[in-house]
C-alpha cells in the first residue's frame, strides 16, 4: 500500500511547488491589464501568506477529523478552484477573494503531507519529494510562458495548472483507501483531541523548532529575493550575469535535495542538518571574500546546496523528536513559522538596504544561520534527554 501511493505524493509535491512560481512569472503582464500598481502583488503574496499560516496552525485538528488523505485532496480540490478562479477574474479585487482559498488549500496540504511522510517513509523520499517541489516550481513558470508567447494571456496559463490540479485531485480522491490511518488512532479509527496552541508550545523543543524554520525560511527567501540586487550593486556582477546565478541558487536547492536523498542512506537526520549548515558558512563565508567576483557567485550556488537538507531533515525529525502522536501539531507549527518567515524577513532586508547599504546582505544571512545553527543544538539537546 505504501509503495503504490508514493507516486500520487511524489505528483501531490510537485502540484504543490506548481502555483508558488506563477505569479511572479505572470505579474508583469497582469498589473498593467489589472491597471494597478506593480507592487500590488505584494498584497496577493500576503493574503496568500496569511491563508497558509492558519491553515497550518489547524492542520493538526484537521488531519485527526479528516485524515491525511481526506486533508490532502480537498486541499488540492480548493487550491485548484482558486488557480481557476485566478483564470476567470478581470479585476484585482477578484484575484484578491480568490487568493483567500488558495492559502488556506496549500497550508493544509504542505503540513499534512512533510508529517504524513516524516511519519511512514524514509528520510530520501523527503528529500526528494521536496526536489519534486523545486520541480513543480520550475515548471509552473515554463507553462506561464509558453502561455504568454502563444499569446493566450496569463489567464490561460493559470488555467492549465488549474486542470493538472483538478486531475490530481480526482486521482487524490480515488487513493482514499491507500492511505494509513494515523498511528494514535484508538481501534474504532476514532483520533484523540487535537493539541492546543499553548499544549504545542508547552513541548520540550517546540520553540526552537519554531526558530529553526523561521530563521532557514528567512534566509532561503531572503538569499533568493535579494541575491540578484547584492551581486549587482555591491560586487559589480553585471545584471544579465547575476540573474542567471541568482537562477542557479534555486537549481542548486532542488539538484541538492535529489543528491542528499542518496547521502540519507549513510547520514541521519540530524548530521544531514549539520552538514547544510556547514556548506552555507562556506557559500556566506565566499559571499563575504573580497576581490574577485568568482567568490561571490560560487558563494551563493554554495548557499543553495547548503539549504537542500536542512528542511527536509529537520521535518523528517520530528516524529523522533517530539513523538508520532505530536508530529502533525509540530509540523503545523513549523509550517506557520516558516511562511512568517517567508512574510517579513525579505521586506526587512530591503528596508535595511535601502536605508544602510546592501552589503549588509551576507552578515543578515549569517546572522539567521548562526541562530539557526544554536536553535537546532537547543532541539536536539532537549528532545534526545
Amino acid at each position: 500500500m505504501t509503495q503504490l501511493l508514493l507516486p500520487i505524493i511524489y505528483l501531490a509535491f510537485i502540484s504543490l511547488g506548481l502555483p508558488d512560481s506563477l505569479l511572479g512569472s505572470a505579474w508583469p503582464t497582469m498589473y498593467p491589464q489589472l491597471g494597478v500598481p506593480f507592487s500590488y502583488a505584494g498584497i496577493l503574496s500576503m493574503i496568500i501568506s496569511l491563508g497558509t499560516i492558519v491553515s497550518s496552525l489547524n492542520s493538526d485538528r484537521l488531519t485527526r477529523a479528516l485524515g491525511t488523505g481526506r486533508v490532502t485532496a480537498l486541499s488540492v480540490g480548493m487550491t485548484a478552484a482558486a488557480l481557476f478562479g485566478f483564470s476567470i477574474s478581470g479585476r484585482f479585487w477578484m484575484l484578491c477573494l480568490w487568493a483567500v482559498p488558495y492559502g488556506l488549500g496549500a497550508g493544509s496540504v504542505d503540513a499534512a503531507l512533510n508529517n504524513y511522510v516524516a511519519l511512514h517513509y524514509q528520510s530520501r523520499h523527503m528529500s526528494w519529494l521536496h526536489c519534486m517541489w523545486g520541480v513543480g516550481t520550475t515548471i509552473g513558470p515554463v507553462v506561464m510562458g509558453a502561455a504568454l508567447s502563444g499569446g493566450l494571456g496569463w489567464n490561460s496559463g493559470y488555467r492549465y495548472i488549474a486542470l493538472f490540479q483538478i486531475a490530481l485531485s480526482a486521482v487524490l480522491f480515488c487513493s482514499l483507501p491507500l492511505w494509513h490511518k494515523r498511528p494514535d488512532a484508538a481501534p474504532d479509527g476514532t483520533a484523540p483531541k487535537a493539541l492546543t496552541l499553548p499544549q504545542v508550545f508547552a513541548l520540550p523543543g517546540a520553540k526552537e523548532v519554531m526558530l529553526c524554520f523561521f530563521c532557514y525560511c528567512a534566509l532561503e527567501t531572503t538569499a533568493g529575493l535579494w541575491a540578484s540586487s547584492y551581486l549587482t550593486l555591491v560586487r559589480q556582477v553585471p545584471a544579465q550575469t547575476a540573474a542567471s546565478f541568482a537562477s542557479l541558487f534555486y537549481i542548486g536547492i532542488t539538484v541538492g535535495r535529489g543528491v542528499c536523498g542518496f547521502l540519507t542512506l549513510k547520514l541521519s537526520d540530524d548530521q544531514m542538518i549539520r552538514l547544510g549548515f556547514a556548506v552555507l558558512g562556506v557559500g556566506i563565508a565566499a559571499l563575504l571574500l573580497p576581490g574577485a567576483q568568482v567568490f561571490a557567485l560560487a558563494g551563493l550556488v554554495l548557499v543553495g546546496l547548503g539549504c537542500a537538507p536542512i528542511y527536509p531533515s529537520v521535518i523528517h525529525s520530528t516524529p523522533a523528536h517530539f513523538g508520532a502522536q505530536n508530529s502533525q501539531a509540530v509540523i503545523g507549527i513549523q509550517m506557520s513559522s516558516a511562511y512568517v518567515g517567508n512574510l517579513a524577513m525579505p521586506p526587512l532586508f530591503g528596508v535595511l538596504a535601502n536605508n544602510i547599504t546592501p552589503a549588509l546582505f551576507p552578515f543578515y544571512l549569517l546572522v539567521f544561520l548562526v541562530l539557526m545553527a544554536l536553535m537546532h543544538r537547543q532541539l536536539v539537546r532537549k528532545t534526545s534527554c
